[in-house]
């Protein structure tokens, strides 16, 4: 045996009551789970650690990540490995940088370098890939050769796949148009893709009708995979929204994940019930439905996001050409700040609840941690003179925190019985939403210890076997002998979340060691120089 957690209280990952045992490790996986109640010889190893008033359990899986760079950039990667997380889903909300080809690329590094950095002229990632199994070989090359932080699943981004077949139009796909998107979807499925996200209040994924969508998850279906939309509305309309991505998958006979699942804006304060009864129903018809949250209320994308969808036909390029053109940029306000953007979920955008969180520019600074009004009041001006100043000097690359969320939501959605966690965690900017280095010991700490919404093996289960299960990961996801050896100790009384929204970058507390394969990723609450993270690719992909 490698090494042994001896006196550990394991929590299993599947929902069941925890129960003392020492648990072996040899060759990567989980050897030997020899029970307190067994009796007899206890196993040895060469490397023996005491888990007494410890928890030993799966490694986390962050079901909705946005470190699709960083993973390339950070060796480290401390915000994630530092909480358990042992398996982050990457390709989210419909946009990622595979496949593409020349031009597409450059499109969409300038549109989400909010979301991970990587804008144009940036040479921190070699961008060598063209293709989904390009990238997903280029994460397990990691860094020498030696690997990524923590492993990593894809989903194809169907609002890339329509940029590389349409470019930027708000238009209808041909024929032949479609089947292209088909064909890059099956490709990226059988490279290793485990399903397709889309990121429908997002330039160009958004243009896709139900039925282009519906074509698409039908590929999806056929390898087994799930689809992830960023579905079209989280405010006004959100229920009907819900019902959509409900209709389409069950139209394409596709399983369905609800990225981030919220009920946000003051029209959905109280309304998770009803949401939670529309995902019942489906679930008592038999859909293949599962979703994932994080356990705060403010949500965090970027600042361009707010504008219409008309005013981003076209790209970049072409969105700031509208911004610095008066005409064109009131017609954006009105739209904004009286009709409701599609970009804004069809809400009136309120500056007050508008938090500036990162700038790509330095000289732009003084803008973060303030709200777009608390600038324009201190500036004499009006909020909307100082969001667009502040997209064309930033070339739209300033990411936000947006005040909306409803913490009796956020509760009762957690406890639903298909619910996962994700982070959506954006690790870019001076002052970033603190999901991103706190949300799994937020879960443990706040949610199970504090407030008592969870039992502590029904979280663990929420971020361990379930979502491994919707992954289709035969060997991850549970403590039992045989399963690959991606593991947490933690000590239930104290972890908690160090980040706030004032140090969002503060590590969490309470989790001393993390494993992959076995190896030890966290040692003593430190991060080691372990790489053990590779691709995880979709089962049957003919890739391990």
């Amino acid at each position: 045996m490698d090494t042994v957690f001896r006196d550990v209280r394991v929590i299993d990952g599947s929902g069941g009551p925890s129960f003392p045992a020492d648990v072996a490790l040899a060759g990567g996986r989980i050897a030997e789970i020899h029970r307190a109640s067994d009796g007899g010889r206890r196993p040895g190893a060469a490397r023996v650690v005491e888990g007494h008033g410890l928890v030993l359990c799966p490694g986390f899986i962050d079901m909705h990540a946005h470190s699709d760079l960083a993973l390339l950039r950070d060796p480290g990667h401390e915000a994630k490995a530092a909480q358990g997380v042992t398996l982050e889903v990457l390709g989210q909300d419909g946009l990622s940088y595979a496949p593409v080809d020349d031009r597409t690329l450059a499109e969409v590094r300038a549109q989400i370098t909010g979301w991970n950095g990587g804008a144009p002229g940036d040479t921190s990632v070699d961008f060598s890939w063209r293709t989904v199994g390009g990238y997903l070989d280029r994460l397990d090359h990691g860094f020498d050769g030696r690997g990524i932080a923590v492993n990593a699943a894809y989903l194809v981004p169907q609002g890339t796949v329509r940029m590389l077949t349409l470019g930027w139009e708000d238009r209808a796909a041909t024929p032949e148009e479609l089947a292209r998107m088909q064909q890059l979807v099956a490709e990226g499925m059988e490279e290793g893709a485990v399903g397709m996200s889309s990121g429908l209040t997002y330039t160009p994924g958004m243009y896709a009708s139900d039925a282009e969508l519906t074509a698409l998850c039908r590929v999806v279906a056929r390898y087994g995979g799930y689809y992830c939309p960023h579905h079209r509305s989280y405010g006004a309309g959100a229920l009907q929204a819900y019902e959509e991505m409900l209709a389409l998958t069950r139209e394409a006979g596709c399983a369905l994940h609800l990225a981030h699942a919220t009920m946000n804006f003051g029209v959905n304060e109280g309304r998770a019930p009803e949401l939670l009864a529309l995902l019942d129903d489906a679930l008592d018809a038999g859909a293949d439905l599962t979703l994932d949250t994080y356990p705060y209320t403010p949500g965090c994308t970027t600042l361009v996001a707010m504008l219409p969808s008309w005013a981003s036909e076209g790209g970049p390029g072409v969105i700031l050409a509208r911004l610095r053109d008066d005409a064109e940029a009131a017609r954006i306000r009105h739209v904004m700040e009286v009709e409701g953007a599609d970009g804004c979920h069809g809400v009136p955008i309120d500056w007050d609840t508008i938090e500036i969180s990162g700038v790509s520019h330095p000289e732009l600074a003084d803008h973060v941690g303030k709200t777009v009004a608390r600038t324009a009041a201190e500036r004499g001006e009006e909020p909307w003179q100082t969001a667009r100043r502040l997209l064309v000097e930033d070339r739209l690359g300033s990411t936000i925190l947006q005040h909306v969320g409803h913490e009796d939501n956020v509760r009762r959605i957690m406890r639903h019985r298909v619910h996962t966690g994700g982070s959506d965690g954006i690790l870019q900017g001076d002052k970033p939403h603190p999901r991103a280095y706190g949300t799994f010991p937020q879960y443990l700490g706040r949610y199970v210890r504090e407030l008592g919404v969870l039992s502590l093996e029904e979280c663990v289960a929420h971020l361990t076997g379930r979502p491994a299960a919707r992954l289709r990961l035969p060997d991850r996801g549970l403590v039992r002998e045989g399963h690959r050896a991606d593991l947490v100790l933690f000590d239930p009384d104290t972890v908690a979340a160090g980040s706030t929204f004032e140090s969002p970058r503060t590590l969490p507390t309470g989790i001393p060691h993390v494993l992959i394969d076995g190896r030890f990723v966290m040692e003593d609450g430190r991060r080691t120089d372990v790489l053990a993270g590779r691709a995880v690719r979709r089962a049957g992909s003919g890739r391990g």
